[in-house]
């Protein structure tokens, strides 16, 4: 490839052939298939473990030994996947990691929810992850989740997206008597405990029944009826029980050309689609490909689900120890994190036309223009960030640019504008590189997000060729 003086960035869409314009609608309509089954991350897993059996992957469980081209997924609290496709060399050589999450922000029901004011039946939340809060008032809202009953039964509940269910809502105040609200900073205008979800508006006929409490609460008491009928749930099984309120609605093409995609839950369940569809597609790898999908990332990656975890570190000792005859040890694994190199597949904060001065032009992601790579993110300083060295973006660079994979260099906004994080800086901690790479958003954060397709298919390439050549 013949190098040139000036760095220029394109737009993916003018440099594709008609297979590869063909490719990038198919894959959009693909991943909205993806995203419309992928509401919550326990919803996310299931959608990527139905697509790996479907593609020869093994459950791990029924894994006695570990051999070249094995395809094998592993699952943790139903909130985890990993995907495994072993290559030649041994795993303590060092494996090919493409890392995401699943979680996304949101809404979660408190475990003592549910009250009634005024006639009208809502249930107490807590939100979840980095949302403005003032974006979740007035619009139509889904409802998932787990329920554990008395009796250890697990009941899955999903309303609001079929087009016969009821949706759920939050309300805000009319203009009218905004007075004292619209005095308030956009930051406080809408206040955590404020965002009660109408449930139920309707009375119960309490005729008959002898409990005075449940006759002074009567709607409260209609919708306790109405989810009794239908799962067999009392008031104390939200006690044991993950809910989550979520945006209804499907996702929607954008624009008239239908270039973009909005939808919830973007980030980061579009660099999730992206390196699922990758390791997929990979076959007589040398290293050892592993599509990684993690849990709680939007708060700090804590608990037994999130990136600080030992779930992926416990699953790699148990492949090395079953390529190993039984055999392991702790230097194994080790060298097996060291040697490995990995892309933190996260979202880019896109330029936006109407905010474009929050951005700093030369260093920021243009919608349309590629994958995104973000050598260090944190905030401030570079707080918080690995920070990825020259040398393995080098190889990176090279590898991109010699398969024709588009990409663009990128950091999230102007100096001192702000600030963020992912998984990076955890796995950078096991001595293995890493770098940030994955697709431009726009609105992140928002109750729909908007992505460009031609993104969407540059970063499929990005990591399919990872896998394949790295």
């Amino acid at each position: 490839m013949e190098n040139k003086l000036f760095y220029k960035k394109h737009f993916i869409w003018e440099k594709l052939n008609n297979d590869e314009r063909t490719e990038v609608f198919a894959i959009g309509d693909d991943y909205r298939k993806f995203m419309d089954a992928s509401k919550t991350e326990r919803l996310s897993i299931k959608e990527i473990v139905k697509r790996a059996e479907a593609n020869g992957f093994v459950n791990f469980e029924n894994i006695k030994e570990v051999r070249q081209g094995d395809k094998i997924y592993y699952i943790n609290k139903e909130k985890n996947a990993v995907l495994t496709v072993v290559g030649k060399e041994k795993i303590e050589n060092g494996m090919n990691i493409v890392g995401s999450h699943v979680d996304a922000p949101r809404i979660d029901i408190k475990q003592n929810p549910l009250y009634e004011e005024y006639g009208i039946s809502l249930l107490k939340t807590h939100y979840y992850g980095g949302i403005r809060k003032y974006q979740w008032v007035t619009i139509p809202l889904a409802m998932y989740g787990t329920v554990v009953k008395a009796n250890g039964e697990i009941v899955d509940i999903a309303i609001g997206d079929d087009e016969n269910d009821p949706i759920f809502y939050i309300t805000d105040l009319l203009p009218h008597l905004a007075k004292d609200q619209n005095d308030k900073k956009l930051s406080e205008a809408i206040e955590g405990e404020s965002l009660n979800v109408i449930i139920g508006s309707l009375p119960a006929d309490c005729t008959g029944n002898d409990d005075e409490d449940d006759k002074d609460k009567k709607f409260k008491y209609n919708v306790l009826k109405i989810i009794n009928e239908k799962y067999g749930m009392i008031e104390e099984d939200f006690q044991t029980a993950e809910l989550e309120i979520v945006p209804a609605g499907k996702s929607r093409d954008v624009g008239i050309d239908r270039g973009m995609i909005a939808a919830y839950g973007h980030d980061d369940r579009v660099c999730a689609y992206t390196s699922l569809k990758a390791i997929l597609e990979v076959e007589n790898i040398d290293k050892t490909a592993v599509a990684l999908f993690v849990d709680k990332e939007e708060i700090g990656s804590v608990g037994n689900t999130g990136m600080h975890s030992m779930f992926f570190n416990n699953m790699i000792a148990e492949l090395i120890a079953l390529q190993n005859d039984g055999v392991y040890s702790e230097l194994s694994l080790k060298r097996a994190l060291s040697n490995s190199s990995m892309l933190s597949s996260d979202v880019a904060a896109g330029v936006d036309p109407t905010y474009s001065q929050v951005s700093e032009i030369q260093n920021s992601p243009i919608m349309g223009k590629g994958v995104a790579m973000v050598k260090y993110s944190g905030s401030r300083g570079k707080s918080g960030a690995s920070d990825a060295n020259a040398e393995y973006i080098g190889k990176l660079r090279k590898l991109f640019n010699e398969n024709n994979v588009v990409w663009q260099p990128a950091e999230l906004g102007k100096v001192d504008q702000g600030g963020g994080g992912t998984i990076a800086y955890i796995m950078a901690s096991y001595n293995m590189d890493v770098v940030d790479l994955g697709v431009p958003v726009l609105s992140m954060h928002a109750p729909y997000e908007i992505i460009s397709k031609t993104d969407l298919y540059m970063t499929y390439k990005a990591y399919k060729t990872f896998y394949n050549n790295f």
